[in-house]
């Protein structure tokens, strides 16, 4: 059902409005390790793509290079594993001071566990 992507990171596969993320922390299903926390909540468009929204907090990761990096490793991660497979439901990743000191591999593994981990909540 969805198509790949290419390179970019389309609008349709983001959450963009406060309301969007409010809706997500409202009822969230959770998955938490010592460098992300993520949650998830089936999309009010159940047929539409799964999309994405990052909260990655200055007090958490103060310098911007921090959090630009944590931003972008999501995002990469999320835009080759998650939307290619799965429709119907937003995620929002927020991140922890200590992942800033974990290298990619570490960080892409953390967040395999956190997806794979909820939509296994999420088909129950």
């Amino acid at each position: 059902m969805n198509k790949a992507l290419s390179q970019s990171f389309p609008r349709d596969y983001r959450l963009l409005k406060e309301l969007e993320f409010k809706r997500v922390f409202a009822q969230p299903r959770k998955s938490s390790d010592a460098w992300f926390t993520v949650f998830a909540r089936a999309s009010t468009a159940a047929d539409g793509p799964a999309r994405l929204g990052l909260a990655i907090a200055r007090k958490q990761l103060k310098r911007a290079v921090d959090r630009n990096r944590i931003k972008r490793l999501t995002r990469e991660y999320f835009r080759l594993h998650i939307a290619p497979t799965i429709s119907g439901i937003d995620y929002v990743v927020m991140a922890r001071a200590k992942a800033k000191e974990q290298s990619c591999k570490r960080l892409r593994y953390s967040l395999d566990k956190h997806f794979q981990k909820l939509q296994q909540q999420m088909s129950a």
